[in-house]
């Protein structure tokens, strides 16, 4: 596994998913984790957990995500890594049946919010003479899917931030990757799977890789072996990849 220690990390969304098992594999790693969501119950209950510092906050909200920073810096010292994991599926319906306002909260979140992380954490990783910025992206943004216009629209131009985010500063000493972890066996995923509404939400439970292999590749991409996929997005579903990384044999 990638060593991290001294190193410090921010996870958004990690309350449960994706992002609670990243900020328990961060720490793993010997990183000292920001653990960044909405429930400041969860984030106190995890960062309890992993010896680490709960951020409480909204993403979609850059005064809190600016607080976020400064706490973690302020109590930590220096921020390496920056994961945006936070994320919303809805609303799963067809453009003409979308709520407005649900589709909205959706890129609030799902853009918006990768935007506030970068913004946020630039500054502090520029002054310390680099840093890594990590994008849980998505296949979504590169093929549509029904009932998903707000998901893969947002994922799309998360995408496109983590491209923008590399042409502007890896010259700067700043990392930016995105990981494509294909389908997860999360609470969203078993949402889209109630939903029946598109080829995806039909899967076999069981074809669902657990939250812990993307956040081991998360670790794994703040290594070395990252270096060669900087302004790239990284797909799970690839088997060199899942080998690379330990996840399979």
């Amino acid at each position: 596994m990638v060593n991290l220690q001294g190193k410090v990390v921010l996870v958004t969304g990690s309350s449960r998913g994706i992002g609670a098992a990243a900020a328990r594999a961060f720490a793993q790693a010997g990183a000292r984790v920001g653990v960044m969501a909405r429930s400041e119950s969860a984030v106190n209950d995890l960062a309890a957990q992993i010896g680490g510092i709960a951020l409480s906050g909204d993403v979609a909200s850059p005064t809190d995500m600016e607080r976020a920073v400064a706490t973690l810096v302020e109590q930590a010292g220096r921020l390496d890594v920056l994961v945006n994991n936070a994320g919303l599926i809805g609303p799963i319906a067809g453009i003409s049946a979308a709520d407005p306002g649900e589709w909205g909260q959706a890129i609030d979140v799902n853009l918006k919010g990768v935007f506030h992380g970068m913004r946020a954490a630039l500054p502090v990783m520029r002054a310390q003479g680099g840093g890594t910025i990590l994008t849980v992206g998505s296949g979504a943004a590169h093929n549509p899917q029904e009932g998903w216009s707000a998901y893969c629209a947002s994922k799309a131009g998360a995408w496109m931030l983590t491209r923008a985010l590399d042409h502007e500063a890896r010259s700067q000493g700043i990392r930016a990757i995105s990981l494509s972890p294909g389908t997860v066996a999360t609470d969203m995923q078993d949402a889209i799977r109630k939903s029946g509404v598109n080829p995806v939400s039909r899967l076999d439970w069981s074809v669902h890789i657990p939250p812990e292999w993307p956040a081991r590749a998360l670790v794994w991409l703040c290594g070395p072996d990252g270096d060669e996929f900087l302004g790239t997005e990284v797909s799970l579903r690839d088997e060199a990849i899942r080998r690379r990384v330990g996840l399979i044999p």
